[in-house]
């Protein structure tokens, strides 16, 4: 079994709920019909779920080696829990804070 040291980073990314529906995805053969049965919610939002977890997959291989903190903010608006301007404030801030050096 794989410790978490030893898996990819996109997958090290994911919560519970994203994991859930990778699960679900691989089970159904990638039936995004299936899956929105299974869900009782319409295709269109499993399509948009789906969507969302591909721009969380994209964003954890390209930045986490960068900035694990961007990462993090970038997550949290890719689910919803943060919108753009507070992101924007955000990665500002934080830009201009390394940039600030006391020595």
């Amino acid at each position: 079994m794989n410790t978490p040291a030893q898996l990819p980073a996109w997958l090290v990314g994911m919560n519970e709920e994203d994991l859930g529906f990778i699960r679900r995805f691989l089970l159904s053969s990638g039936s995004l019909k299936q899956m929105a049965e299974e869900y009782g919610i319409s295709y269109p939002t499993v399509r948009l779920r789906l969507d969302r977890l591909i721009e969380k997959i994209k964003l954890y291989e390209k930045h986490i080696k960068k900035d694990p903190f961007e990462t993090l903010l970038r997550s949290a608006h890719i689910d919803g829990k943060i919108d753009l301007p507070t992101l924007t404030t955000l990665l500002t801030r934080a830009n201009a804070s390394k940039s600030f050096s006391v020595f």
